[in-house]
This record gives structure tokens, C-alpha cells and sequence, in this order.
């Protein structure tokens, strides 16, 4: 009998119990033959602390993390990469030999890596990029186009001061948008990107108008359930190519697998095809 031990990994959220992270590092061991077990981990804020100190004690290499902990995760952290002090949020931790905790952000990434599978040709410099919502998941976002190089983003939220918070940390490449006139922004705009819940399955529907849309833009959201959103079967009518938001969660779990089980996987239609099964 074998006395190695059996890495672990698992996603902390609360609730948790609806993640499809499970399936895909399911996934994942299957097909390239790792040993390991990735695990939902339901708690509550109170607890985070004394969990994120277990964990390693139990034989977890690293977990994820998601809402409503991402922050928190962050301040508990002992190292912290330069991506997650600038998202101020951490959603992939690694775990030491002696417990300590290093923190990451791969959102952005995922992102990024999502656009550019989903539409080849996206070329950043294009133009302006349209962000609807300033939360979180906006933040990292942003950055991330940032570094890719685009040259304005124009920003809009249902709650102003929280766009200019991100002027404010981003400076003079955003341009806050009143959210009555989020529509009017997406005229000039190459690519656009929506943040927020809206349109999510038991959400509030979006009804941001898309008649200044342009047919060249390329379309994300960064929302998978429904899989096709009421703004990418708008805008693929108008003419725009589009790209779904299932590929941001796909690509933003493979730093994560590759650090805690030393095998880089990659984001395939097998994949997709795994997950929305």
C-alpha cells in the first residue's frame, strides 16, 4: 500500500454547493491522469480564518476561492502577488509546507484568455472598450485590458461612485458613464464587456439598449448561466461576434491546477463539453 499522499484542492464560497469547479478538476484528473481530489467547502465568514489554517494541516495544496471571500481571503494571506494587491482580492490561494498562505488573482487572466480563444482576431487597440459594472469582477477586468493595451475604457454602473472609485484608482484611460446613458457608450466602442448579474438565471433581466452597437464589435459576458445571454443573442443579431462567459471560468482555474498538481491542463471543446454536461 501506497503511504503518498493524495493532494487535495477545493473551491471555499458561500453557498457552494452550485460551482462547476468540482466537475472540471473532475475533469481534468481523468484526463491527464492525476491523482487528486478537489473538493465544495461551505463556510461561513467567521470561520474562514480557522479553515484556511486547517487546510493545510488536512493535505491541501490550494484552494479557490469565491463569493463572498474574496477579499477576506486576501487579508489572510502571508504572500500576496502583485495582481491580487492590484484587484484588492484573491480567488486562487496556494498552500506551503508550513501552512503559510499565498494569495492570487487569476480572473484577469482568465479573462484574457477567454476573449482571445473565443474571438482569435480580438485586437485590443481597436478602440474604446465598453465595461458595464464596476464590482469585483470589473476590477480585474480591467487591469487586465489595461495591460493588454487598450486604449480607453469606458466604465458604467448602476452606482456611480463605484465606477469612479475605479477612475480613481485607474486614472485618465476610464471614462465614467452615467448608467441612464450606458447605451449611447457602446457607439464607439470595439469591445464590450458585461460585468454585471444582469441577465444571469434569477437575476434582473438587462436592459441596457444595444441600437448604437456597432457589428464590428467583439461582445463578452462574463455572465454562463444561460449560456447564451439575452446581450450576446442581441448583439451576434446585429452582427457582432460574441463570446461567452463559461471559457473565464474554464481558464481562470488552470493556474491553479498546474501550481497544485504540477500539470498545466488546457481549455478545450472537451472541456466545455464536461462542464455543461
Amino acid at each position: 500500500m501506497s503511504d503518498v499522499r493524495i493532494p487535495l484542492a477545493g473551491v471555499i464560497g458561500h453557498p457552494i454547493a452550485q460551482s462547476k469547479s468540482p466537475a472540471l478538476f473532475r475533469h481534468w484528473f481523468r484526463e491527464l491522469g492525476v491523482r487528486g481530489h478537489y473538493i465544495p467547502i461551505d463556510v461561513v465568514d467567521q470561520d474562514l480564518p480557522d479553515v484556511l489554517k486547517t487546510l493545510p494541516k488536512m493535505g491541501f495544496v490550494g484552494c479557490n476561492v469565491t463569493l463572498p471571500f474574496k477579499e477576506h481571503a486576501l487579508s489572510l494571506a502571508d504572500k500576496v502577488s502583485d495582481r491580487a494587491t492590484l484587484v484588492g482580492a484573491a480567488n486562487t490561494l496556494s498552500f506551503g509546507e508550513d501552512g503559510r498562505i499565498y494569495a492570487d488573482n487569476t480572473d484577469g487572466y482568465g479573462f484574457i484568455e477567454n476573449l482571445r480563444n473565443g474571438a482569435p482576431d480580438w485586437d485590443p487597440g481597436a478602440g474604446p472598450t465598453a465595461v458595464l459594472g464596476a464590482g469585483g469582477a470589473s476590477r480585474a477586468i480591467i487591469i487586465a485590458l489595461l495591460e493588454e493595451g487598450v486604449p480607453e475604457i469606458l466604465i458604467s454602473n448602476r452606482t456611480r461612485i463605484r465606477a469612479e472609485n475605479l477612475k480613481s484608482d485607474f486614472g485618465a484611460k476610464l471614462t465614467v458613464v452615467d448608467w441612464v446613458n450606458s447605451g449611447n457608450m457602446l457607439e464607439d466602442a470595439a469591445t464590450v464587456v458585461n460585468t454585471t448579474s444582469l441577465g444571469m438565471i434569477g437575476k434582473q433581466e438587462f436592459r441596457v439598449p444595444l441600437e448604437n452597437l456597432s457589428p464590428k464589435a467583439v461582445v463578452t459576458d462574463i455572465v454562463y448561466s444561460p449560456l447564451e445571454t439575452k446581450l450576446l443573442q442581441e448583439a451576434a443579431e446585429i452582427g457582432c461576434r460574441t463570446v461567452d462567459g463559461l471559457g473565464m471560468l474554464l481558464h481562470q482555474a488552470v493556474p491553479g491546477f498546474d501550481r497544485w498538481f504540477g500539470v498545466r491542463p488546457e481549455v478545450n471543446e472537451k472541456t466545455r463539453a464536461a462542464i455543461l454536461r
